[in-house]
C-alpha cells in the first residue's frame, strides 16, 4: 500500500514528503490523517507555557508578591477593588472580575470598547500610549486627557492602588445596545 501511495505522487510531492511514514490506518480514519504529520507534536518546541488570549489573567496570583490592588469605579459610580497580579491585562482582570468594561476586538487595538479614565497621580506611571492607542481614543466619545485602553494597561507594582472609572458611555460600532460578556 505504502509503495502504491508513493509511486502515484508527482516528483513535487514526493519530494514534499520524503522521510514520512505512509501508514494505512482503520477505515474510520480520515485519508488526510496518513499523510498529514501530527501538529501537536510540532508545537512542543517551546519551553514556556503557552496560554489563550486573557488565559493569564484568569490565574491567581502565587505568591503576595505579585499582588497588585486595584480599584474601578463602575458606570453608576460603585467602588470594586480587584486583586490582579503584576503582568496583567486590565481589560482580562476586569473581565474575571465580572466588571463591565467590554473589550469587543478583544485587545488587539481595533475598538474603543474598552475606554477608561485613569486617576491623574497614576496616568504618568504607565508607559506612553502607542499611536496606534491614540488612533482608536479618538473615536471614544466623552474623551478626557486621562483617558486610556484598558487593554494596553499591563499592571506592575508602580500601580498599586490605581484607581480606573468606566466612562457613561462606549460605542460598539458593531453591535450597538449589547451587554458585554467575558469571552
Amino acid at each position: 500500500m505504502a509503495a502504491s501511495i508513493r509511486l502515484t505522487l508527482s516528483p513535487c510531492l514526493r519530494f514534499i514528503f520524503r522521510g514520512w511514514k505512509f501508514r494505512t490506518v482503520p477505515e474510520y480514519h480520515s485519508s488526510v490523517y496518513n499523510i498529514v504529520p501530527n501538529v501537536y507534536n510540532l508545537r512542543k518546541f517551546s519551553k514556556s507555557p503557552v496560554y489563550k488570549s486573557g488565559e493569564y489573567e484568569w490565574q491567581d496570583p502565587k505568591s503576595e508578591d505579585e499582588v497588585v490592588n486595584i480599584t474601578f469605579i463602575d458606570r453608576e459610580g460603585k467602588r470594586r477593588p480587584v486583586r490582579g497580579k503584576v503582568g496583567d491585562n486590565v481589560l482580562y482582570l476586569a473581565h474575571r472580575h465580572g466588571i463591565e468594561l467590554e473589550g469587543a476586538c478583544e485587545a488587539s487595538l481595533a475598538c474603543s470598547t474598552c475606554h477608561v479614565y485613569v486617576q491623574e497621580e497614576y496616568y504618568h506611571k504607565l508607559s506612553e500610549p502607542k499611536e496606534e492607542e491614540d488612533d482608536m481614543l479618538d473615536m471614544a466619545p466623552g474623551l478626557k486627557p486621562n483617558s486610556r485602553l484598558g487593554c494596553q494597561i499591563i499592571l506592575s507594582h508602580e500601580l498599586e492602588g490605581m484607581v480606573l472609572k468606566l466612562p457613561s458611555v462606549t460605542r460598539n460600532f458593531y453591535v450597538d445596545g449589547h451587554v458585554p460578556q467575558p469571552h
